[in-house]
């Protein structure tokens, strides 16, 4: 039951947030989308800071977990990250509000949450790195510059509202880094 309340409470965090923002959601709004009561949201949480990080840290999971098993398989290094790169956009298109929270409202949430923006962004890049088979410095800075541009381009769309403008996003990603794999831009 507990762990069932917690998990609304993690979605409605996002759901809320989603519409509202992170400064104008109130923990009454998420105890009202989630269906619980202020007691139980403050037996699981000390305060809408640490429900959004909980909900934060549920969010990058859900993320990683479902790009792991696409990490795996035959392929070019370009066409290993054409699949992983449609598993993150896919997930994005697939949990919007989830999507928005860790990249747009993160900013909002303060110094802690940021790093932890900056944690899972790191992460992301030792992936693109792995799947790229760069193992040079300047490889490396080419697969945080990517990544980065990545999350500019879809926190955009987000804002926009634009959920078909992120899965556009493929096609001239993907011909990119082949280009930039070509010109041995990643070091690679």
């Amino acid at each position: 039951m507990r762990s069932a309340q917690r998990d609304r409470m993690l979605v409605a965090t996002a759901e809320v947030m989603a519409r509202k923002g992170y400064v104008a959601t109130s923990v009454a709004a998420i105890i009202e989308q989630a269906g619980v009561s202020r007691e139980t949201f403050y037996q699981q949480f000390s305060s809408k800071l640490d429900c959004f990080t909980s909900a934060f840290d549920a969010a990058a999971e859900l993320l990683l977990t479902s790009l792991e098993p696409l990490l795996d398989g035959p392929g070019t290094p370009v066409e290993r990250f054409e699949r992983v790169f449609a598993g993150y956009l896919g997930s994005l298109a697939e949990h919007p509000d989830f999507a928005r929270m860790f990249l747009v409202e993160v900013y909002a949430a303060g110094a802690e949450a940021v790093a932890r923006r900056t944690a899972l962004q790191l992460l992301i890049v030792d992936v693109v790195a792995d799947v790229l088979e760069v193992d040079s410095e300047r490889g490396r800075f080419a697969c945080e510059l990517l990544v980065s541009a990545i999350a500019s381009l879809v926190t955009s769309r987000l804002v926009e509202g634009d959920l078909a403008g992120i899965g556009a996003l493929q096609a001239p990603v993907v011909e990119l880094v082949r280009r930039a794999t070509a010109a041995d831009l990643t070091g690679a």
